[in-house]
């Protein structure tokens, strides 16, 4: 009887910390967490990501971000051969082996475009400027704070939607109901069908005082099927 009630008491008190909080509110609590010095609009870093997919290469990618200075680089090794990308102020630069001469079969191979480096800035900048990017003009925050399971854990929960220019997907954001960390996020291309991803966020690097995820790893919605996993180190220091 007396667990009863203490399960009890325990689901009202989840209950109530869901309903007290407003989405904003989590999100701000979740922000002063990962960024509680307000660095992330100045970043000036550089980190490494090492990602590797089921029956494909390791993929080794340093990023170099300064966003005062308006500029990214990306230099990636896939099978001993080593591309990169960069937009400084608008203005885009490609290397293939050191070079920024290669034929365009080359650029086709790697596609090394400033549309494709566009992208790829945008989704480093978007994934590991979580949860501050939900702070970015065109994103619909739900008013609503969900609790809701994932990988077997209770957590708070957002729900996001975007403005049709800045893009289509359904995100939802998981959170520590404690520290409100951001433990986990998932996207649907199509909710209705549950397609689309959930990411598993494991273990943190301070990039600038800005706690960051270390470990991501990627499966499917419908199968539960594995994608990938991608790890962020930092630099040496010599």
């Amino acid at each position: 009887m007396k667990k009863g009630v203490l399960f009890c008491f325990l689901f009202v008190s989840i209950l109530g910390q869901a309903q007290s909080l407003t989405a904003n509110q989590l999100l701000e609590k979740s922000i002063a967490y990962h960024d509680p010095e307000g660095n992330w609009n100045s970043l000036e870093a550089s980190f490494h990501v090492v990602m590797e997919i089921p029956k494909r290469p390791k993929r080794t990618t340093t990023i170099q971000l300064n966003f005062l200075a308006e500029y990214f680089k990306s230099t990636v090794t896939i099978d001993g051969i080593t591309t990169a990308s960069a937009i400084d102020k608008g203005n885009c630069t490609h290397w293939y082996e050191g070079s920024t001469t290669f034929t365009e079969e080359v650029a086709a191979k790697h596609r090394l475009n400033c549309e494709r480096t566009t992208k790829m800035r945008d989704y480093y900048v978007y994934l590991y400027g979580l949860p501050m990017k939900l702070k970015d003009p065109g994103t619909q925050l739900e008013d609503k704070v969900y609790t809701k399971s994932l990988n077997g854990e209770s957590f708070l929960c957002l729900k996001v939607t975007y403005d049709a220019a800045v893009g289509k997907d359904s995100w939802y954001f998981y959170f520590d109901k404690k520290t409100y960390a951001m433990r986990h996020y998932q996207f649907y291309h199509d909710e209705s069908k549950n397609d689309g991803e959930y990411i598993l966020l494991s273990g943190e690097e301070i990039v600038q005082g800005i706690k960051m995820p270390k470990t991501r790893s990627w499966y499917t919605n419908q199968a539960n099927a594995y994608l990938g996993t991608d790890v962020l180190t930092l630099p040496t220091e010599k």
